[in-house]
């Protein structure tokens, strides 16, 4: 998924498999894009005797997805489990970032008082 939306465009088999690290084989990638429009998330077109895929959802969709099962499977659900992983992990987070992240927790802070 990372890769079509990367490629913000139509991707075949081999466009997706180039741009993976170590390489699968073709059939492996093939096989991956089509678990992936079985469960929804892309659709195929034929096009000049080949499929290229495209995403069925938006990135925001997407990454919305993605956070919501890295916080279930990873923190147990907790929220702030993961923000705190994320802020170990931060090397250098600049005062523009910091403050944009204050001003999210003042609200979020606000938002939970009675």
């Amino acid at each position: 998924m990372d890769i079509l939306f990367e490629l913000d465009r139509r991707a075949s088999v081999e466009d997706v498999r180039e741009r993976l690290p170590d390489p699968p084989s073709y059939s492996a990638v093939r096989a991956m894009l089509g678990k992936l429009e079985t469960k929804g998330f892309v659709r195929h077109e034929e096009e000049s005797l080949r499929y290229v895929y495209l995403p069925t959802i938006a990135k925001g969709e997407a990454r919305d997805s993605a956070v919501g099962r890295l916080v279930q499977v990873f923190f147990a659900g907790s929220v702030g489990q993961a923000v705190n992983a994320l802020l170990d992990e931060a090397e250098e987070l600049s005062d523009e970032e910091l403050d944009r992240l204050a001003s999210r927790i003042e609200r979020a802070r606000r938002r939970s008082d009675p």
